[in-house]
C-alpha cells in the first residue's frame, strides 16, 4: 500500500538497534532483519511496525512539504491506529518514565527523557 507509514517511539534501551536501522540499504533489503528488530503487522495499514516499541502510530500520508535546502522535506500523516506497550500505560495514561524515550536533537546528537513534571494551566 502506498501513502502509509508507521512512526515507532524509540526507547533509550533500543538506541543501538535504532541507529543500525538508519543504514542506507539497497532497495528491497529488510532493515528489520539487518538491525535484528522483531516486526509486527499493523492493523489499519499495510506496513510493518517495531513489535516491542513502547508505542507505534499507524499513519496515512496526507502531505509532503518541501522545505528550503537540498532534500529537506516535512512529512505529515493522519494517525489511523495506535499501539502502546502494556507496561507503558499506567492508570490509563501513556507514561514515558516507564521506558525513557529517545529524542533526536540534530546532527548526531540525541537526548533521553528521564524527568517529567506536570504543570496545570491557570484556568484548569
Amino acid at each position: 500500500e502506498t501513502g502509509v507509514f508507521c512512526v515507532n517511539v524509540v526507547e533509550y534501551a533500543a538506541r543501538d538497534v535504532m541507529n543500525v536501522s538508519s543504514t542506507m540499504l539497497p532497495h528491497g533489503e529488510d532493515e528489520f532483519a539487518r538491525a535484528g528488530i522483531d516486526k509486527a503487522e499493523c492493523e489499519q495499514i499495510a506496513c510493518a511496525r517495531v513489535a516491542n516499541a513502547p508505542a507505534s502510530l499507524e499513519c496515512k500520508l496526507t502531505q509532503i512539504v518541501q522545505l528550503p535546502g537540498e532534500a529537506n522535506f516535512a512529512v505529515f500523516g493522519e494517525v489511523v491506529g495506535v499501539h502502546m506497550r502494556d507496561d507503558c500505560v499506567v492508570d490509563g495514561r501513556f507514561d514515558v518514565t516507564r521506558f525513557q524515550p529517545l529524542s533526536r536533537l540534530g546532527y548526531r546528537d540525541y537526548t533521553v527523557v528521564r524527568d517529567v513534571f506536570e504543570l496545570k494551566r491557570p484556568d484548569d
